[in-house]
């Protein structure tokens, strides 16, 4: 599987770095538009989600345009995240737009960690690289890739600028010793996760589990929670906005505290999301924890 999984990394590499952008473009759109017609299973889920998501406040024809964007949406990302690989602070910058920089400007002259909360919406891979070129080392938690091989590919795309990739398996410690060393971490915090390992949230009005990580890295270092969201119009220019700070409060009750600011994570995610629902990544069945009957 590794051999195919490379040749068509390297094939799709060398469309990217060859094809000019305007070209690129349209046919990256007949390409995903293609895996779309032929990819019933993820179709499936994702109407599904924008069901769960909306119910009859949105209709047909827009979820059906949300569902086709995903997919050009996933094929334009990847080929950024070809150009992003071995650029320089500069080249990262100059494509990239920050708005509310007073929100972390203000969290920077407290001189407290930053704790980044994300999630696999817009160009996600690109959030890191940005923080990381303009405010210094950063260390973030990712899954490996089931592929070694790619799993090699995106790993060293991940840790240009002075980034650290923290294995989610056991990531606390290493998050705790990164703080330590007075690095800022950023988390994806979209996705559904088990019982043993979630907390109980609100979510588009439905009840789904909900990571907590970042609001315990957070209370134990003293850090701020500082949500982040990439969003664009052309794919070649990208906005960074980021979000008014989470405090995780640090009472006698720690498990109210932690649920309440997991729960703002969950408040600004869907503020994002709604903003621009067709930037999210659809196809990952986040309400099965709750709602598995809806999938089946």
């Amino acid at each position: 599987m590794d051999k195919m999984y490379l040749a068509l990394f390297y094939g799709f590499r060398t469309l990217v770095r060859w094809v000019p952008f305007e070209v690129l473009k349209p046919l990256l759109h007949v390409l995903a538009d293609g895996v779309r017609w032929v990819n019933k299973k993820h179709r499936r889920i994702i109407r599904i989600n924008l069901d769960l998501a909306y119910g009859e406040s949105m209709d047909e024809a827009e979820k059906e345009r949300i569902l086709k964007a995903c997919y050009r949406n996933l094929a334009l990302n990847g080929a950024d995240f070809i150009r992003n690989q071995n650029s320089t602070k500069e080249e990262i910058l100059s494509k990239v737009t920050f708005v509310n920089e007073g929100v972390l400007n203000e969290a920077l002259a407290q001189g407290r960690i930053l704790v980044f909360q994300t999630a696999h919406y817009g160009n996600w891979e690109l959030v890191p690289l940005a923080l990381a070129a303009k405010y210094g080392p950063l260390s973030g938690v990712g899954r490996p890739l089931d592929s070694r091989a790619m799993n090699e590919i995106v790993r060293s795309n991940r840790e240009q600028l002075d980034i650290e990739l923290i294995d989610k398996r056991g990531a606390m410690r290493p998050m705790l010793k990164a703080a330590k060393a007075g690095r800022n971490l950023g988390l994806l915090v979209d996705q559904s996760t088990g019982s043993k390992t979630g907390v109980l949230v609100d979510f588009f009005g439905k009840k789904v589990r909900h990571t907590p990580a970042a609001s315990i890295i957070a209370r134990r270092v003293n850090g701020l929670i500082v949500p982040v969201f990439m969003t664009t119009v052309d794919h070649q220019h990208f906005t960074l906005t980021f979000y008014p700070s989470i405090e995780v409060a640090k009472t006698e009750d720690m498990e109210k505290d932690i649920l309440e600011a997991t729960q703002a994570q969950a408040c600004v995610t869907e503020e994002a999301i709604r903003a621009k629902p067709d930037e999210w990544f659809w196809f990952h069945k986040r309400w099965k924890g709750e709602h598995a009957h809806a999938y089946m």
